[in-house]
């Protein structure tokens, strides 16, 4: 493995923990053990493109929640840049929760 594949797989890690620090206001699971995140993806130069839903269209977090993970994904330092972009393809469901968040639900 490169110099460029290890970066960029601990960058991941990176931003993937600083994910795990925001939760959705009303179900006590932070946003990537619910499965809100879809993807995220580093290029060259360390921008961040992070694709992920809401739990609803109408989710009262719609405008905050995108605006803290870019917030938070830009604080580290290895991040030139980040970006998140919004999609309800495929809609969220709960089946997109991991085991952990359903456990912690109530759910299993």
């Amino acid at each position: 493995m490169s110099n460029t594949e290890t970066d960029a797989a601990e960058l991941g890690e990176k931003i993937v923990r600083v994910i795990k620090t925001i939760f959705d206001p009303e179900i006590p699971v932070d946003i990537y053990e619910l499965g809100l995140i879809y993807d995220v993806f580093v290029n060259e130069d360390n921008d961040v493109k992070i694709l992920m839903t809401l739990t609803t269209p109408n989710c009262p977090v719609a405008e905050t929640l995108p605006r803290e993970v870019e917030e938070k994904v830009k604080s580290l330092k290895d991040v030139n840049d980040a970006e998140v972009e919004i999609t309800f393809d495929p809609p969220w469901t709960q089946d997109l929760m991991s085991e952990e968040a359903k456990l912690e639900l109530g759910m299993l």
